[in-house]
């Protein structure tokens, strides 16, 4: 029998959200509501469990009991086929300190890894609104070959000092990552846009454990991912990007496929929230083909859009195989 390949999920979710403040005294970012019926934390878990993947840790630091009754309360998998998602508080497995970074938190919790065993690892940040169909993002990266394949997206070049850029060669493998550069060179196709990190990435597994020991190693490192791991493993020509742009979700319209938001200031967070309201919506809450899943179900709020919707099945959510 085929052997199949076994996806681990880790979902970052320690953040603070100073930015965010007052949505963010009593609880961390991932936590704050969104649209209504969820949090910021789910649409990263409903991307994964919607593909297949379906053993997931969340890893939590700040302010993390609103987020981890969330997870207690809504996140309950089938035990049947050990499916599972966790929230995972810091342990101090590795000394008396906290997660240092967000690379520091995947290292202080390589237990999992030990336990598990998986062949593939997705990281993914918790704390942005979009949809994606996670098991393209897998198949890309294991047909690459790669050590790891980071999401990407193309942002006004004007944007840059927002987000971790990419540069990358015509077969896909990435020629460089600067965090935040003040002037990036456009892309070849497109001079005033750039390729953007969206914070997700899959490893394979070993790469993933090599590359982490490595960075703890080295008291000059910042443990982030994006700035040290990505940066470390774009050098060594182990990394390539899978575009945003070409991930076809089912049930998404033309007006809301690809849609990315990054609410980390109220301002975005605000705006996002008003993306969701009109007729037919930049954000698509009533997508039930790629449902986004909270503590009331895939229920998204009312609105003049949707009552056509009530009572329709999910219908093209996949299982993601893993290993036997």
């Amino acid at each position: 029998m085929l052997k199949r390949p076994h996806v681990l999920g880790i979902v970052l979710a320690g953040g603070e959200g100073k930015r965010l403040m007052p949505l963010t005294r009593d609880r961390c970012k991932p936590a704050v509501p969104f649209g209504a019926n969820y949090r910021l934390v789910d649409f990263a878990l409903s991307n994964l469990v919607n593909a297949g993947v379906r053993r997931i840790a969340v890893l939590t630091q700040y302010k993390s009991h609103s987020l981890d009754r969330h997870i207690a309360t809504t996140w309950r998998m089938p035990t049947l086929f050990s499916d599972y998602v966790m929230s995972v508080p810091a342990q101090m497995r590795v000394g008396k300190r906290w997660f240092e970074g967000s690379a520091d938190a995947v290292f202080q919790n390589l237990n999992l890894f030990r336990d598990e065993k998986p062949d593939h690892i997705c990281v993914f940040g918790s704390d942005h609104v979009y949809r994606m169909d996670c098991g393209q993002m897998i198949d890309a990266h294991i047909k690459s070959g790669a050590g790891l394949t980071v999401a990407g997206i193309r942002v006004p070049r004007s944007e840059s000092e927002r987000f971790g850029i990419i540069e990358q060669r015509p077969d896909s493998r990435i020629e460089r990552f600067s965090e935040k550069p003040s002037s990036p060179p456009g892309l070849a196709d497109s001079p005033e846009e750039v390729m953007a990190s969206m914070g997700n990435y899959i490893f394979r597994a070993e790469t993933l454990i090599e590359t982490l020991s490595a960075d703890a190693r080295n008291a000059g490192s910042a443990h982030d991912m994006g700035g040290d791991i990505v940066t470390m493993l774009a050098e060594a020509g182990e990394a390539s990007v899978y575009d945003f742009g070409t991930n076809m979700v089912p049930g998404s319209t033309d007006r809301d496929r690809g849609y990315w938001r990054d609410v980390g200031t109220l301002d975005s967070y605000y705006d996002a929230q008003m993306d969701l309201i009109s007729v037919h919506p930049i954000f698509n809450l009533y997508n039930r083909e790629w449902p986004i899943h909270g503590s009331t179900g895939s229920l998204p709020p009312a609105s003049s859009s949707s009552t056509t919707m009530v009572g329709e099945a999910p219908r093209s959510i996949r299982w993601w195989p893993r290993a036997s």
